[in-house]
């Protein structure tokens, strides 16, 4: 399967399609034709100009008044490149390399960056051969865009760096003589065109954003399981009820609940109270507001991926080479911000109904085992749980509010765009762990409920997941289930009502 980099519209959902599904990638003729058009023009403005084009005849940032000779155009751009590697910390995930290769070839095939064709082939290669340039998480302002790791993830075309390729982790190099490529030969502005731009910050965006939206549906399922695990009422999911105050997630969710209930034995049994906590009742209003959130924050990177982000652009059509800031990361860096406080919202709901399936009423033992006292059961599962949203919490602190001046001065307000992209991705890890442990208790909780039923829809998830995780009887050792639960949520679809 191959996809064509064009000019066309590029959707969160396509990026998605063609990472997981191992598509290729290759240059539309058109994407060819703007590139080599691109590169034409800025080589005869070099040519004929005397007045000096930032990153292409000048340093760069504070250094942008001091004049390069044109033998040492070249030599420019590497240095670039080395000087500008300065990652430290976790590597970013291979996943999200190939995305960040995927997004930088998108950019540049817009034909406003300066790139040679070659320069674009070569990272079409990388991601082609599945060769995931080292990259860390740590060092970039997303101010001149992700200027760090944009260095590590392009220092390989010339061979530098590291790269990993089939397991093993081996020089930029090695990997060029493995594949009989030559190094790349940087001609003036391609290495600022390669480090400039948002495509750190955006993969992060764009694999959060796929992340959360299959975390948004789960989450409703496994609500609706511990709900009925609960005892709980499903007066609260009435459609009139939420028509009133018409907020898209909260309708969607209130439709879901009911359809993932539809049927239900334990529904239908007669309730003495008539009302339940907020951490049920309120499932369309909290679910909700996070799918909402969810889709503003899509709107947004879906609008940052199909764009061209380095600096200067580069216009042949109007005649203009600018200098400008379309690398600055504050349009996704608030976006990124508010996402993970969205996510750490479904995680802080679920907890909540986590401790109340532990707590010892409407029914149920307490810590959800037949013997308890004896048996702690799953009394720590809460607390693990509540530990993590704790984390979430403080990861929810913005960073996108933060701003230290860099290069003299010359970089005076950054977006922090990138740590609110690490923030995020740890958010997303979370909150999947917190459901996963919520989806522990709900099944054990319903096990206690026969042998009423629950719906069709939530005994097909039931079942599914008894055939990874067991029922507890008496104390186990509890962390190889809440692996074995994060592993199923991971590789199992939620029932298509989600969707």
């Amino acid at each position: 399967m191959v996809h064509k980099i064009s000019a066309e519209h590029l959707s969160i959902e396509r990026v998605g399609e063609i990472i997981r599904k191992g598509y290729k990638i290759e240059l539309s003729d058109d994407a060819r034709n703007r590139i080599v058009r691109c590169r034409e023009y800025l080589d005869k403005k070099i040519a004929e100009n005397r007045a000096p084009i930032y990153g292409v005849t000048t340093g760069f940032g504070s250094l942008c008044n001091v004049s390069i000779g044109g033998d040492h155009l070249a030599q420019l751009q590497i240095n670039l490149m080395m000087s500008h590697a300065c990652g430290t910390g976790d590597r970013v995930p291979n996943e999200i390399v190939k995305i960040m290769l995927l997004l930088k070839v998108q950019s540049l095939s817009y034909g406003y960056s300066g790139c040679k064709l070659d320069t674009v082939e070569r990272l079409i290669d990388f991601f082609n051969n599945d060769i995931y340039p080292v990259v860390y998480m740590q060092g970039s302002l997303g101010a001149s865009g992700d200027l760090v790791p944009l260095a590590h993830l392009t220092l390989p075309l010339v061979g530098l760096g590291e790269v990993e390729y089939k397991g093993k982790i081996m020089s930029g190099a090695d990997v060029l003589r493995r594949k009989g490529w030559k190094p790349i030969q940087l001609a003036s502005k391609e290495g600022l065109a390669l480090l400039n731009g948002t495509q750190n910050m955006g993969a992060f965006a764009v694999w959060a954003l796929l992340e959360s939206r299959r975390l948004c549906h789960w989450a409703d399922a496994i609500a609706a399981m511990s709900l009925d695990a609960y005892c709980g009422l499903v007066e609260p999911f009435t459609d009139a009820v939420h028509q009133v105050r018409p907020h898209n997630g909260q309708i969607a969710t209130a439709a879901a609940m009911r359809r993932l209930l539809a049927g239900s034995e334990i529904v239908d049994t007669a309730k003495s109270y008539v009302q339940d906590p907020y951490s049920f009742r309120c499932i369309p209003q909290v679910h909700g507001a996070a799918k909402d959130t969810l889709d503003y924050v899509e709107s947004v990177i879906d609008t940052e991926i199909n764009s061209a982000t380095d600096n200067p652009t580069v216009c042949p059509d109007d005649d203009l080479i600018i200098s400008a800031g379309n690398f600055h990361g504050e349009p996704i860096a608030m976006p990124m911000d508010f996402l993970a406080i969205a996510m750490s919202e479904l995680a802080n709901i679920s907890e909540r109904r986590i401790y109340k399936l532990v707590s010892g009423t409407r029914g149920l033992p307490s810590f959800l085992v037949a013997n308890p006292g004896v048996n702690s059961g799953f009394m720590i599962t809460q607390y693990t749980a509540a530990s993590i949203v704790s984390l979430n919490k403080s990861l929810c602190t913005p960073s996108s509010v933060d701003s230290i001046p860099s290069s003299q001065g010359q970089e005076d307000h950054v977006s922090m765009g990138a740590n609110a992209a690490i923030k995020l991705y740890k958010v997303v890890l979370n909150t999947e762990r917190v459901l996963a442990i919520e989806l522990f208790n709900a099944a054990q909780a319903l096990d206690f409920r026969r042998p009423l039923k629950s719906s069709p829809m939530i005994e097909e998830i039931y079942s599914k997941y008894r055939e990874a995780v067991p029922f507890i009887v008496n104390d186990e050792v509890m962390y190889p289930h809440i692996k074995h639960s994060i592993e199923f949520i991971e590789q199992n679809q939620c029932p298509p009502v989600c969707d």
